[in-house]
């Protein structure tokens, strides 16, 4: 391990060992919301502390064993102890490095949502549609709770357009790396020649609104519209005009919400979503300032910019994102079973970002 990376490992040891003191002193514990946000910064710092204490040991095991190899009785097993100690302080320097990593803090929140038809017409919203149901049966099996905020029907099934919020722990953490363009290659229902026909929809993930980001507005620089709700919801739908459309002047930005019966539950949560969005904006923003790449974007909707490919036909999903990325699995994974996929863009975000450690970035 880089001595630079040693160093910070010992630094977030001082500091849990800081955080220790700080939570026992009465003053701390009289302060709540300092106690509340120490003790959460301890316990992120609990796994690094029991990894270093397990390396300890290790090291200290290896230096008995190192002893024994002198004595011709011991030498065998002293070796083999040797070898085991070699490997778990492999696995333990691995462990650390991933430890270093820094976390999003957006991590453990709730997302929105977005997903948009793009080039391909009627089967780009059908196709929207397929992903909005992939989405949902995941939310579903992880206990996430998934609330439609505004849709636009296509004509022939699917969605134009459909936003939804996603609740629940570890929900972004999940599924931030499914924005960009999906692509999708089948042979669709109105086509009678039995063609294959490529389409493509857009998927946005935007965590709610990051507390680290203070995004101030202003309300001269919103323009909110009333207009009547077009899904269900009983004999008040389509009377009154309950739904709401807020438009962010100096940055274009539009939100939408028709789904609760009242127009101040609508502008509450379109103001909400107006807020995540901004925040994103600008999170994005100060790290373009200093990433080199930014892997990750939704594009066009053009079917050339695409993160993924749905191949109907050969029942595959290829990842164009990471080299060698290809499930022959496609039914199951539309059903919502998306971990293997969810499981290697974690796995490769790390790995990224471990060489940015190892090069001192």
């Amino acid at each position: 391990m880089l001595p630079t990376l040693r160093r910070k490992l010992e630094a977030l040891a001082e500091r849990r060992e800081e955080l220790e003191r700080l939570l026992s002193d009465p003053a701390t514990v009289a302060d709540q919301a300092r106690f509340r946000a120490l003790s959460h910064e301890f316990s992120q710092l609990e796994p690094l502390s029991t990894a270093l204490a397990d390396e300890r040991r290790t090291l200290d095991d290896l230096e008995a064993a190192r002893t024994l190899l002198d004595d011709p009785d011991m030498r065998e097993m002293a070796q083999e102890e040797i070898a085991a100690a070699d490997a778990r302080l492999e696995a333990l320097e691995a462990k650390l490095l991933a430890l270093l990593v820094p976390r999003d803090a957006r991590d453990e929140g709730g997302l929105y949502l977005e997903i948009r038809a793009g080039t391909g017409g009627d089967e780009a919203a059908i196709f929207a549609g397929d992903l909005f149901r992939m989405y949902s049966r995941y939310a579903e099996r992880q206990g996430w709770r998934i609330d439609v905020e505004s849709a636009s029907p296509g004509e022939h099934g699917g969605y134009r357009e459909i936003i939804a919020s996603v609740d629940g722990a570890g929900a972004y953490a999940r599924l931030k790396f499914e924005s960009g363009t999906h692509r999708v290659q089948r042979v669709p229902e109105t086509e009678s020649q039995g063609r294959i026909h490529t389409s493509a929809a857009t998927v946005a993930i935007i965590p709610v609104e990051d507390d680290t980001v203070d995004i101030v507005l202003n309300p001269a620089d919103l323009k909110v519209d009333t207009f009547r709700s077009s899904g269900a919801g009983g004999q008040h739908v389509n009377k009154t005009d309950s739904a709401i459309r807020i438009t962010h002047v100096p940055t274009g930005v539009v939100v939408e919400s028709q789904t609760e019966r009242s127009q101040h539950a609508n502008r509450d949560k379109a103001m909400k979503r107006l807020r995540a969005m901004l925040a994103e904006a600008e999170a994005e923003r100060r790290a373009a300032a200093t990433a080199e790449i930014r892997k990750l974007q939704v594009g066009s909707g053009d079917r050339s910019q695409r993160i993924r490919t749905y191949n109907y036909p050969q029942g595959r999903i290829t990842d164009h994102r990471v080299e060698g990325l290809t499930l022959y699995d496609l039914p199951n994974v539309l059903e919502g079973n998306v971990d293997a996929l969810v499981d290697r863009l974690s796995q490769e975000h790390q790995a990224d970002a471990l060489a940015a450690l190892t090069r001192g970035t």
